[in-house]
């Protein structure tokens, strides 16, 4: 059983393979690839923007702070000026502590600045990559299109392709029609003729009829045969006559005497 499922899962996966090797257009997935590619760049790009824009929050950070130490600064002086130190001692304290900030924050600065310049490298080597594969996918895609319309020429002048099989068998069908027809008329006429089938119509002959105007038409030949044959023999118009009469008139017959009675 288990050898069995086993083949059974290999038919079926094989056989949707095949089904979606016909069912797959190279373009629509180069289409698809490039599709996703873009994709893919847009979402670096979009790092790239978000890793600047913590850079410049960090700046905008570090220029506060610069500008808060440059004060404290300001204010110690001041105060040590006015005679007041301890004014001035905690003005420098609190400026000293700011320094630790500007201090971390320009090591994160230096960070951010470094994944930036990072990922705009890799947006350009991706942006190459993509500009490259979009050149390919067209040239693709342009020599598969002209190899299929090639490959339907060829199929439709050899008559293998499936339109033209279609019409190929179409035509055989109406000739193959044709000829049984054909036959079919043949058959009845011949049958017709020899007086196997009646004729429903009752415009065919029977047999009788059939040998009497056979016979008719011999007889009028003959009559014409004797009378031309009278006509070249110089008959005139006796040899016609006695050949429309059908007896031949004899040409050394002696004419017929009167009866002679004796006188008394």
């Amino acid at each position: 059983m288990s050898g069995v499922m086993k083949r059974m899962g290999m038919i079926f996966r094989a056989k949707a393979n095949k089904a979606l090797d016909r069912a797959e257009d190279p373009r629509e997935t180069l289409d698809y690839s490039y599709q996703k590619q873009l994709e893919l760049l847009q979402k670096v790009r979009r790092g790239v923007a978000d890793v600047a824009t913590s850079r410049k929050r960090l700046e905008l950070q570090l220029n506060q702070l610069q500008s808060q130490s440059s004060k404290l600064e300001d204010q110690g002086r001041k105060a040590l000026s006015l005679g007041r130190e301890d004014l001035a001692r905690e003005a420098l304290s609190r400026r000293a502590s700011l320094q630790q900030q500007v201090t971390d924050l320009e090591t994160q600065h230096q960070t951010l600045q470094g994944e930036e310049e990072k990922l705009t490298l890799a947006a350009q080597r991706l942006q190459a990559k993509v500009d490259a594969f979009r050149t390919k996918k067209e040239t693709i895609k342009a020599t598969y299109t002209a190899a299929q319309a090639q490959t339907r020429i060829a199929e439709s002048f050899s008559g293998i392709s499936e339109e033209m099989s279609d019409v190929g068998m179409a035509i055989q069908r109406a000739e193959d029609k044709t000829a049984q027809l054909q036959a079919r008329a043949g058959a009845i006429d011949e049958l017709l003729a020899s007086g196997a089938l009646d004729d429903q119509s009752g415009l065919a002959k029977d047999d009788i009829q059939t040998e009497l105007d056979r016979l008719s038409g011999g007889t009028d030949v003959e009559l014409e045969l004797q009378r031309m044959k009278a006509e070249l023999m110089g008959g005139g118009a006796n040899g016609k006559q006695a050949i429309e009469g059908g007896t031949a008139a004899p040409q050394d017959q002696a004419p017929q005497q009167s009866p002679r009675f004796d006188k008394q």
